[in-house]
């Protein structure tokens, strides 16, 4: 729990953004199976959480991509944010590093 709590500013933005990105990719593959508007709560749960990353997406992205695709355009932009934000804390000396310990080296 302390190597968690140590880097606690990483772990916890980089939990959210994955939930995200997956709830996205479920959303994205159910979507296949159900119409948009159905009111199964399994799909309101998934249409809550990743509708404000839709919105931020559609904001960004040309207008000629297809919505039914824009949950894989989201999930594009949303691993360049992870990436971004680990790349960012590795250049301040702020990324986790893994314990001697837990690095296999033996």
């Amino acid at each position: 729990m302390g190597y968690f709590l140590q880097y606690w500013y990483f772990h916890i933005p980089n939990y959210l953004i994955a939930a995200v990105i997956y709830t996205m990719l479920g959303r994205f593959v159910l979507g296949f199976f159900v119409p948009a508007d159905w009111d199964n709560y399994i799909w309101r749960f998934f249409r809550r959480i990743t509708d404000p990353a839709l919105r931020a997406t559609s904001w960004i992205t040309p207008r000629f991509v297809p919505d039914s695709l824009m949950p894989l355009v989201a999930v594009f932009w949303l691993y360049l944010v992870r990436l971004a934000y680990w790349v960012l804390l590795f250049r301040m000396g702020l990324a986790p590093v893994l314990p001697a310990s837990m690095a296999g080296t033996g």
